[in-house]
């Protein structure tokens, strides 16, 4: 039998960047891609309800969890660590501070990914996410 951490080895998932002040998601709202699974750890844990309902309407969602019909999800294996309504990625207010469990440091090249579209050149779409930070850096 594989250990957690095997498990998740070379798992992808698919997430739906949310509208979020996040200076490295900034332009890319709406965005639908396939982003590396390491492991089924960070699942978002909220104090109450009223804090999960608090955060779902901050704007602090960067970044859910969907299915193969782009439905937010919290069932396994599209939601590898089940977090309450796909979260995976939060933003502070301001923007400048962002977490998330999947990993796109693992696919921000199109030959990264086991399946890309045909007009990924050299990039996939994550590399936005890096050039955002080297923007707001400048």
């Amino acid at each position: 039998m594989r250990n957690r951490s095997e498990q998740f080895e070379a798992r992808v998932a698919m997430v739906q960047i949310q509208e979020s002040n996040s200076i490295f998601l900034q332009g890319m709202a709406g965005s639908r891609m396939p982003i590396a699974i390491a492991h089924g750890e960070g699942h978002a844990e909220f104090a109450s309800e009223e804090a999960l309902l608090e955060a779902d309407l901050s704007g602090c969602v960067a970044m859910r969890f969907v299915d193969n019909h782009g439905k937010v999800t919290e069932a396994y294996p599209a939601n590898p660590n089940g977090s309450p309504r796909g979260i995976t990625g939060l933003t502070s207010r301001d923007g400048r501070v962002t977490i998330m469990m999947p990993h796109p440091e693992r696919v921000f090249r199109a030959v990264q990914n086991s399946w890309r579209s045909e007009d990924w050149n050299e990039d996939a779409p994550w590399m936005r996410m890096f050039r955002n930070a080297r923007v707001w850096v400048n």
